[in-house]
């Protein structure tokens, strides 16, 4: 089973950056997930209906977004561009990352991760600087929604599993957090450069109505993709929870801290429903965490707002991991070395 596993979190880890699984990643996923619970024999009749019902609240978030910003696409637009023109353009950057990073604890990730890809699609950035906004962005939203149990479901698992009380982990990780969302803001306001200066962007709006409005069916099959992915995520935690008890729960929280960036292409949920316990100090949990929201906006599988916002803008796992990896990896040991001063 172990063998097996381990081929599968391989599989999992190195296949979506070839040509064959990209274009198909989705469908990828819900296969290694199936094969996961094949192999730890955990496929059952409440697996599936887990897995079945898992996504559905996503997918409609998703869903009702896209058509809302499609019904209202004019003045949504219009909003944002007079927005952006009445600040210095790298304030606007910066504001957008850190306020969808903080305001995702209240809003949920789903919508924080919506909004964003609404602002950049009307932004105009080069390629570049576009894919780089999106992953600043997505660490920002995955990090600060873990700060209140209705931003995402890793925090309402550990809140829930604690027994603890609604400010809990805004008490314990909101030093760490916050600093962090409000640097990846900076970093954004110092690295995305836009395409085109704010009159040209205004002049766009005016006479081009700016992008084309997006199809139902585009819309439609975007939410399918979601809740297929979300539905693989599902399984593929339920199928190596062996694993991780078997390998992960007796360790140093230290060690953990690293081991935990498998959550790039984990359910971080499940990593933190399997890995949290009552028992454990502050101190211990908080290295626990911290390594599963860093680590969560390495890769494309790692987070919702990264599923989302990389599928609505077409950004391969290549482009994403090239780079959020080496983001990710920087904030990693800056994060560990502040565990190490406080633990």
């Amino acid at each position: 089973m172990i063998i097996g596993l381990t081929i599968i979190l391989v599989l999992v880890l190195l296949l979506p950056f070839t040509k064959l699984v990209e274009r198909n990643l989705e469908v990828f996923l819900f296969i290694m997930g199936v094969l996961s619970v094949l192999v730890s024999q955990v496929m059952d009749w409440a697996l599936i209906k887990e897995a079945l019902v898992h996504p559905i609240n996503i997918t409609l978030a998703v869903l009702v977004a896209g058509l809302l910003f499609r019904w209202f696409k004019t003045p949504i637009e219009k909003g944002i561009v007079g927005i952006s023109n009445a600040m210095p353009y790298r304030l606007f950057i910066a504001l957008l990352v850190i306020v969808l990073g903080l305001l995702s604890s209240l809003i949920t990730a789903i919508v924080a991760a919506v909004i964003l890809v609404s602002v950049i699609s009307i932004l105009k950035l080069d390629r570049k600087s576009e894919i780089r906004l999106v992953i600043l962005a997505c660490y920002a939203i995955g990090m600060g929604a873990a700060l209140t149990p209705i931003g995402e479901p890793l925090s309402t698992i550990v809140v829930a599993s604690l027994n603890e009380g609604f400010l809990y982990l805004l008490n314990l990780l909101g030093i760490y957090v916050i600093p962090g969302v409000i640097v990846f803001g900076i970093l954004a306001a110092l690295i995305i450069k836009p395409a085109k200066n704010n009159t040209e962007i205004q002049t766009d709006t005016e006479d081009d109505a700016l992008s084309e409005k997006e199809s139902y069916a585009e819309i439609i099959i975007r939410s399918l993709k979601i809740y297929i992915f979300v539905m693989a995520l599902t399984f593929l935690g339920a199928g190596f929870q062996p694993f991780i008890e078997r390998f992960l729960l007796d360790l140093n929280p230290l060690v953990l801290y690293w081991i935990n960036m498998i959550s790039a292409v984990l359910d971080n949920a499940t990593l933190a429903a399997a890995e949290v316990s009552p028992a454990m100090s502050d101190p211990t949990i908080k290295a626990l965490l911290l390594g599963l929201l860093v680590s969560g906006g390495m890769l494309i599988p790692g987070n919702i707002p990264n599923i989302i916002a990389a599928g609505k803008l077409k950004i391969t796992s290549l482009q994403y991991a090239r780079f959020a990896f080496p983001v990710g990896l920087i904030a990693m040991v800056a994060y560990f070395v502040l565990i190490l001063l406080t633990f």
